[in-house]
């Protein structure tokens, strides 16, 4: 199917930086490895730079979620995506972040805009999360924003329960707005995005501002079911991440699942808000 085929050339272009892959705990190195990903990609092709630079148990969606190395080891050196980060973060304790931007796909005139999280593993930025949902050709210019981390933090003594523990508490927000959505509907979506949250869904560009993304849902959408597969929490608790299938009614009497990514982020006030929304379709 078309989906297929896109999300397999998608998968070439959204993991190519990291020649030296130097994490120093700054967003200003993972653009550098999210940058050396894409040229590698170029220079090389798909399979050398997702297998070069995925984690050992990172994934890519395409469109389900599936280990990125396994999943490149039998494709094509492929050369034809090339993409750009145009907003990034990361963790104070700078094991942890994300860049997302636009994407083109060359000669097959596809555009979209891809979602990146990364793990800073031994000094060296690895590609955790990789996907990419298609839009039309953009006409909004957008301006780069790369954050750099407010302060260093990174605890010395933390060991696995208390990561499960710290993933638990965002599983537990997840899991508060799926039961809200059901009883208020998209409405719900207002008291867990940030004011800046951006929204990545298929056919549009970036919708940015909590606003406008509401306005976006209320415009189209009846209901939305989240089901959460996994929860990655930075060890700096500030930066925090959750994939599933969501299911979506649109009030035009339709039905449609997506594979999501959400990014979120603790708020001074300790509640923890989405800043990325990101969907793609999902294959049943």
């Amino acid at each position: 199917m078309m989906n297929k085929f896109l999300y397999t050339i998608i998968a070439a272009s959204l993991t190519v930086g990291a020649y030296a892959q130097k994490s120093d705990g700054s967003t200003k190195s993972l653009v550098k490895a999210e940058k050396e990903f894409a040229e590698s990609l170029a220079k090389h092709g798909a399979k050398t730079a997702y297998t070069t630079f995925a984690a050992a148990d990172g994934l890519v969606f395409r469109p389900n979620p599936v280990n990125a190395k396994t999943f490149y080891a039998g494709q094509p050196e492929s050369k034809d995506i090339s993409w750009t980060p145009a907003y990034a973060k990361v963790s104070r304790s700078g094991d942890w972040g994300f860049t997302t931007g636009p994407y083109e796909v060359k000669g097959a005139k596809t555009y979209g805009q891809y979602l990146s999280v990364w793990t800073a593993k031994e000094g060296k930025w690895e590609l955790a999360l990789d996907l990419g949902t298609t839009t039309n050709k953009p006409l909004a210019k957008v301006t780069p924003e790369f954050i750099e981390p407010k302060d260093s933090y990174k605890p010395k003594f933390l060991n696995d329960k208390q990561r499960a523990a710290g993933a638990d508490i965002i599983a537990t927000t997840e899991k508060t707005l799926n039961t809200l959505l059901k009883t208020h509907g998209i409405a719900a979506f207002a008291g867990f995005l940030n004011p800046d949250a951006r929204v990545l869904f298929p056919g549009y560009e970036p919708i940015v501002g909590k606003d406008k993304a509401i306005t976006f849902f209320n415009g189209m959408v009846s209901k939305v079911n989240l089901k959460t597969t996994k929860v990655g929490k930075a060890d700096g608790g500030d930066l925090a991440y959750t994939y599933g299938v969501a299911t979506v009614d649109y009030k035009a009497d339709l039905r449609e699942s997506f594979n999501y990514v959400f990014i979120y982020e603790r708020q001074a006030d300790h509640n923890w808000n989405i800043i990325v929304q990101a969907f793609t379709p999902a294959e049943r």
